[in-house]
Formats: structure tokens, sequence, C-alpha cells
């Protein structure tokens, strides 16, 4: 059913844009054969490697098919919109317009090239991006530390370990306090990623290198990662918390688990578990991959959650819709009650869907500032 829904749009494409086309018949059945192919990267990607969160093709091929794939839901998408101008002129008095065979010429071009434009801005090292937030009585020893959210690495055959090295590099060279990493940072096995991953080991911050799991790790030995994360240096904050202190004041620094844990058979996500014991009164920044539970964490005192996820929607348009299966939450800073959510669009993300429009990945540098109590 899954390779069945990527394949609809590519169908659509075929008779709608292609078989209208004046080609002969030969030319336009082999390039049908080639987009059903291309819609099918995702069969492919599993038959590849058992999963398809996790093809081992060359990245060169990776990089082909998502231009190829995004190309086919991007003509998909504008031929809708023509034809629902066309059949909207047909109950016109005199209407019936046609769609003129240039139009279909230049929908595939456009789409295309704005394929080409997203999968660059999926795959490249991210810019630095830097906000500020406000935290309601932050400690003075703690205002303006810094620290750096990285999210969504999705380490594999598409950001392999020459891009995480530069990832590393840059983040190093900001000078944060602290550093956090909130889930997904691979996709594969740990056979397959342990170079991939090796350049993690070389991260550093006064405060040290923290991280969570996201939904990807439970679907690649999540024990083993855990363990191996732990070798590289990565604190892993599984329902649990860290104090960090200057001089006698402290700001606790939290992490659940993912929310899909409980179908990998492994502990749920809880966030009692990992306040239980924080010094009261410090306040709390709580690393959760998932934002959609950010309401429950302002509940419980929470001063800043950290969540990726989302991918920033990837594309302006769909990201209303993966809004939608978040609590509403998609991109950026949101006021939740008295707590700041902020919405990482991540640091890259998943290859199976590897385009952006709109919503561009990000090192996120975060500068924390007191705000008194009104």
């Amino acid at each position: 059913m899954f390779h069945l829904i990527f394949g609809l749009p590519c169908l659509y494409v075929i008779i709608r844009v292609l078989w209208p086309l004046p080609w002969p018949l030969a030319v336009k059945a082999a390039v049908a054969i080639l987009l059903l192919i291309a819609s099918q990267y995702h069969l492919w990607s599993r038959l590849s490697s058992g999963s398809v969160f996790a093809p081992e093709f060359p990245r060169a091929l990776i990089v082909l098919f998502n231009w190829a794939f995004g190309a086919i839901v991007l003509v998909a998408a504008m031929q809708v919109a023509l034809d629902v101008v066309a059949l909207a002129t047909r109950l016109l008095p005199g209407g019936g317009w046609a769609i003129p065979t240039g139009l279909r010429y230049a929908e595939a071009a456009l789409a295309m090239l704005l394929s080409a434009v997203a999968v660059h801005q999926a795959v490249r090292v991210p810019p630095l991006k830097d906000i500020t937030v406000e935290i309601d009585d932050l400690p003075a020893s703690f205002d303006g530390y810094t620290l750096l959210q990285l999210t969504d690495l999705h380490l594999s055959r598409l950001f392999p370990a020459g891009w995480a090295r530069e990832v590393v590099t840059r983040s190093n060279e900001l000078g944060v306090d602290l550093i956090v990493v909130t889930g997904d940072l691979i996709d594969g096995s740990l056979d397959a990623r342990r170079a991939d991953v090796e350049p993690l080991r070389d991260l550093r911050a006064p405060d040290g290198v923290w991280a969570i799991p996201g939904n990807h790790e439970y679907f690649f030995a999540y024990a083993a990662w855990m363990r191996h994360y732990a070798d590289l240096g990565l604190s892993v904050l599984e329902n649990r918390h860290t104090v960090l202190r200057r001089g006698t004041d402290a700001m606790v620094l939290a992490g659940v688990t993912d929310l899909s844990a409980p179908h990998s058979g492994q502990p749920a996500h809880d966030l009692d578990a990992a306040l239980a014991g924080a010094p009261s009164g410090a306040p709390i920044v709580l690393l959760d991959h998932q934002p959609r539970d950010a309401r429950q964490a302002a509940a419980k005192g929470v001063a800043l959650q950290l969540s990726g996820h989302t991918h920033g929607g990837m594309i302006l348009g769909l990201d209303r819709l993966v809004a939608r299966a978040n609590g509403g939450f998609v991109s950026g800073a949101y006021a939740v009650g008295g707590m700041t959510l902020y919405v990482n669009n991540g640091t890259a993300l998943w290859l199976g869907f590897a385009l952006r429009l709109g919503r561009p990945s990000e090192l996120t540098r975060m500068t924390l500032r007191s705000r008194p109590r009104r």
C-alpha cells in the first residue's frame, strides 16, 4: 500500500501530462517506464537494505532518485491545479479551456528546476541560525548562556562522514557552552553507519554534548546504537536529567525517549521520570524529539523545549499538513503557556524525501536571556 500511494502521483503525471503530448508511442512508453521506476524509489530502497529508511545506493543515485521523485510530485501538483482551472471553465458559458501542449512542457520544466533547487537545499551543510530565548527568572550566571541544537542528522549514504565532519567543524567553531542533539542521528545499521557517525566523536562544548533518541533510532538496533552514542562521547538522556551549574546557580537539562518507543519494546516517553529529583526552582530545558506533547511539558513547568522531527515541513504548503500531525507545531518558536517551544527545521532530513523549498535546514545557536516575571 505504501508503494502504491507513492505511485499514484506518477500515474497521474503519465495520464494527464505525458500521454497527451504529440510524441511517438514508443517514446511515451519509455518515459512512462522511467517515471514508474523513479516513483518506486522507496521500494528499491527497501530491496537494497531491507528498509525504506536506509537505502544503500551510491550517494549520486540517491540524489538522482530524490530529484526525479520530487519532480514527479511537483508536476502532479501543478497539473492538478491546471485541471481544476480547466474543469471550472467548462461551467462558464462558452467555456471549455483546453490545456495547451506548451503549458505541459512548461510545468514539467519548472518542476524539474524546482526539484533540483529543493534537493540542493536539502543536502547542503546548513547555515547558522541565531535566536534568543527569554526564560523567566533565569539565574544571572546563565544569562547569555549559549547552546547549539543539532537535530535530524539522518547520517546515511546521503549524509555521510564527509558531511558530518563539516557539520562538526562548524559546530565546534561556534564556541557554545552546550551542544544538544535532539534525535534521529542515523539511518541504517551500526555496521553500515559506523564510519559516518565517527566524526561526532569530535564534537566539543564545555558543558558537554547531550543527545536523545528520535523515532529513527528505534528502526535500527536501538540498544546497540545507544551504547555506540555513549562510546562516541554523547551523553544520552533517556527519561532522565542532568544539572548544569554556574557557582550556586543551577539549570536542568532533561531528555525523554521518543513517543514511538513502546512500539519497539523500549522504555516509554516519561517526562515525570526525566524530571524526578530535579532541583526546585531551577529552569528546565527539555529535549523531546517530537513537539506534539509540548503543552504537557509546559504544564509541568518546563521553561524551554527543543524538538525536531518535522523537518520544518520541508516544503511551504506541505508544512501545514505536517503541523496537523504534530499538535500544530512545525517550525520555529512557539509560546506554549509560559514555555518556549522551539521546533528545529533539522540539520538534515530523511533521505526518502530529501527536498526543501522555503523551509531551510539550520545549525541553531540559542542565547538564553533572563526575563523578569510580570
